[in-house]
């Protein structure tokens, strides 16, 4: 009994011939380009059809399908000399400061939260794995209480937590 071994080839764009190569090399070889691809399409320069990713061989300076914008490094000096890219863009991010005055009132938050409902690192849990929100229904499923004792309980709880935010 005799089994035939695939033969794996490499395709060279510039060259346009096909290279046999061994199973481990093939797949080095386009798990690379592909990389490369991925990092290029998720960057706006990389322009190939689906139907021609087979020719991809991760050098994209000379594919045909690679878009040439500009892609000029934000560092990099303005022409009059004042400044660079980088100084015009504003910074959106919220100052460090906010940010950590955040945290801290979450952490008075759920710390309270602690201090009112013994499941409440549950109830925390089930609000972090369902960023997109979770009803108080599913949650009281979740612990196996009656849904409107646990509504009931809940408008306790925010009641008593907006006392903390200073929110009516």
């Amino acid at each position: 009994m005799t089994t035939e071994e695939k033969t794996y080839f490499i395709y060279i764009r510039s060259t346009g011939e096909k290279v046999p190569v061994s199973k481990a090399q093939h797949d080095s070889f386009y798990r690379e380009a592909s990389r490369i691809r991925n990092k290029e399409q998720n960057h706006g320069r990389c322009m190939c059809p689906y139907r021609y990713i087979w020719k991809c061989d991760g050098d994209c300076i000379g594919c045909e399908y690679h878009a040439t914008g500009d892609t000029s490094s934000l560092d990099q000096p303005l022409p009059d000399g004042n400044g660079t890219i980088g100084d015009y863009i504003p910074d959106t991010r919220k100052p460090m400061d906010e940010v950590i005055a955040d945290r801290m009132l979450l952490e008075q938050l759920f710390s309270r939260l602690r201090e009112l409902d013994p499941e409440a690192d549950t109830i925390i849990q089930l609000w972090k794995d369902h960023p997109e929100g979770i009803s108080d229904r599913a949650i009281a499923r979740e612990l196996g209480r009656p849904q409107k004792t646990f509504a009931d309980q809940m408008k306790k709880y925010r009641t008593d937590l907006r006392r903390i935010t200073g929110d009516k």
